[in-house]
């Protein structure tokens, strides 16, 4: 009986290590993050993409379907769009007003470290700003503001303009005259636009008008980011074989080295070609494996 027990306790081991090294993990990194494709630099996680870009762009899969996500010291803000070809990324934050609804908000920043500038066509403008006491704008004389001068863009003045006619933003009830576009869209050497320092009540970040320039409604409201894969902005060639092979392009250990990860969960150091072939191979060992110790534990069990 001890045998016989001993004998079926070796086999269901064995039966379970076959099954268990046949098993090879999928790919760790992802190539969407819900219906956005995900491309270098940009990763699903820790790992994946360019470690640059990793903390600030992530991809939140608490959510249904999973949203990729900009998260700097400001808050977390959807990204609606990535223009690969172009290198920019849109963003979208639900504070925002736009010409459907107002809403107060308390800005926008990017973290000093981000790896990211203002897309020239982004225009910020401030709604809803105190003239009496807001710092953006500037007194000709005499130390009060009744013949404040804005720092704004002049040239801002009709976007101003046909904000406050949408119907969302007049209820308001404010003069045209507390709407800025802002000049430093850098944000400053902060790389904030803090609305409460600023005495304004929201703001509206608009990046394309589509040829209706007259139509608020039809108006981009977001925010534009271009960002660089490099200081020459040369897309890394060890990236490109690892994306031509099936590969995503990533990193591992304490100084970040490049790691390609394959379909079959394996990094290497080059690209999945060599991979995939190996993994081929892989697949059919444990079964080779297996068919001999079951063979050899079918005599086993005949001789006892």
């Amino acid at each position: 009986m001890n045998l016989n027990h001993t004998s079926s306790t070796i086999l269901l081991s064995l039966i379970s290590l076959i099954f268990l090294s046949s098993s090879v993990s999928g790919q760790t990194c992802q190539r969407t993050c819900g219906k956005q494709p995900i491309k270098y630099p940009f990763g699903t996680g820790t790992g994946c993409g360019d470690p640059r870009f990793q903390k600030h762009v992530t991809c939140d899969q608490t959510q249904t379907p999973n949203q990729l996500t900009l998260s700097t010291h400001t808050g977390c803000y959807p990204i609606t769009y990535i223009d690969y070809t172009n290198q920019v990324l849109y963003v979208s934050d639900p504070t925002m007003s736009t010409c459907a609804c107002a809403r107060p908000s308390k800005g926008f920043g990017l973290d000093w470290d981000a790896p990211f500038a203002f897309q020239d066509n982004t225009i910020f403008a401030l709604l809803d700003c105190s003239t009496s006491s807001s710092p953006i704008y500037k007194s000709s004389g005499g130390g009060n503001y009744s013949s404040a001068a804005p720092l704004c863009d002049t040239d801002g003045a009709s976007v101003c303009s046909l904000l406050y006619s949408c119907q969302a933003v007049s209820r308001l009830n404010v003069p045209i005259s507390t709407c800025c576009v802002y000049t430093p869209v850098d944000l400053g050497p902060e790389f904030e636009m803090d609305l409460q320092k600023l005495r304004c009540s929201s703001y509206s970040g608009i990046y394309g008008f589509d040829g209706r320039e007259n139509d608020p409604e039809s108006w981009y409201y977001g925010v534009a980011l271009k960002y660089k894969f490099n200081f020459d902005n040369a897309y890394p060639a060890l990236c490109a074989s690892c994306e031509r092979s099936n590969g995503v392009c990533g990193y591992t250990g304490p100084y970040n080295t490049f790691v390609c990860n394959c379909l079959s969960g394996i990094n290497t150091t080059t690209d999945c070609y060599f991979a995939a072939s190996w993994n081929n191979g892989l697949l059919l060992l444990p079964w080779k494996i297996g068919t001999w110790l079951l063979y050899c534990l079918a005599w086993f069990l005949v001789l006892m």
